[in-house]
């Protein structure tokens, strides 16, 4: 047993899955940024991106599934050449499902991806984007110089297209450095009105994520001395009260290749949720027997079960 499987029994708290609801799919870890905190290590290097051919082996899967929700995230995964394929199939299938998309937003101002606001508006995509302030200094110290603009100029055109009003938009908070986030509901108080105020941007929702010890954000701990401190803080953050929400219960995360993960982090880590058989593919499980088998952790999980509690879709506990 890991440090974090003792925590869960140490608090009787036991760790299983449910139906899953939700098919995240990490298309690729190509990006046109390299920020700090990033658990992907994506980059505009690399080349680890979703194939057509993959893609056509998951649809049918996902079309016959009962998961109503298609998470999309990466990298940017509106970089890999057939997001608008995949999209398009989707929105194709008789039972309508939601859609979102992990969206970097400086992507709408990179040549070549003009289409990017007009195509998710059409599609209905609900789009997470990070904005870790609403000021400039930090957002371009763990993003880039120039990337606080760049998303200002994005979210205003998404503005333009119906999000923030008609269509779902949210916005993810990550520290800049070792930290818990703070409070969400009292953070996502000031954004709103600052973001209104200077820049006329609405958005719905704010999701507080805490930074995951693993890949880009460890090696930057590392280099500042830090990665044992930030370890020590997740763990004597657990929260108890957070596990009944954790994302791994009711989502199954994909590779670019189509392998099986419990989360994006696992999927990082090389956690295949079938350790004896670590290739085996979305399109290869039964979903009937797939909610008793065991979800893979490790020490790195404290990430999403400390203080308020950390997922995709923000904040899990008050």
């Amino acid at each position: 047993m890991n440090d974090f499987d003792l925590s869960l029994a140490h608090a009787k708290t036991p760790l299983q899955r449910s139906q899953p609801n939700i098919l995240q799919l990490n298309i690729g870890k190509l990006c046109n940024l390299t920020c700090t905190h990033c658990h992907v290590n994506a980059g505009p290097a690399r080349k680890e991106i979703m194939q057509k051919e993959t893609i056509d082996q998951i649809l049918p899967w996902f079309e016959a599934s009962s998961i109503e929700t298609l998470d999309l995230t990466g990298g940017t995964p509106e970089m890999i050449p057939d997001f608008r394929y995949l999209i398009e199939k989707v929105r194709e299938f008789k039972k309508p499902r939601k859609i979102m998309t992990r969206l970097n937003a400086t992507i709408i101002s990179e040549p070549g991806f003009e289409w990017v606001p007009e195509f998710h508006a059409q599609n209905e995509i609900e789009i997470i984007a990070s904005m870790p302030c609403y000021q400039p200094d930090n957002v371009n110290a763990q993003r880039g110089d120039g990337v606080f603009d760049r998303s200002i100029e994005a979210f205003q055109l998404l503005n333009k297209h119906g999000y923030g009003t008609e269509i779902p938009l949210h916005f993810v908070y990550n520290p800049n450095g070792a930290a818990l986030p703070p409070a969400q509901e009292e953070l996502q108080e000031d954004y709103k009105r600052e973001m209104k105020k200077h820049f006329g941007i609405v958005f719905h929702e704010l999701f507080c994520i805490a930074n995951m010890p693993i890949a880009r954000f460890a090696s930057y701990l590392k280099r500042n001395n830090q990665l044992e401190e930030y370890m020590q803080l997740l763990i004597e953050s657990f929260n108890p009260g957070t596990v009944d929400s954790l994302m791994c219960r009711d989502t199954i995360n994909v590779s670019w290749t189509g392998e099986i993960f419990d989360c994006d982090f696992n999927q990082m880590l090389k956690l295949a949720s079938f350790p004896e058989e670590p290739s085996k593919k979305v399109w290869e499980i039964d979903l009937e027997s797939f909610p008793e088998l065991p979800i893979r952790t490790g020490n790195h999980c404290f990430g999403c079960t400390a203080g308020s509690g950390s997922s995709c879709g923000g904040s899990l506990a008050s």
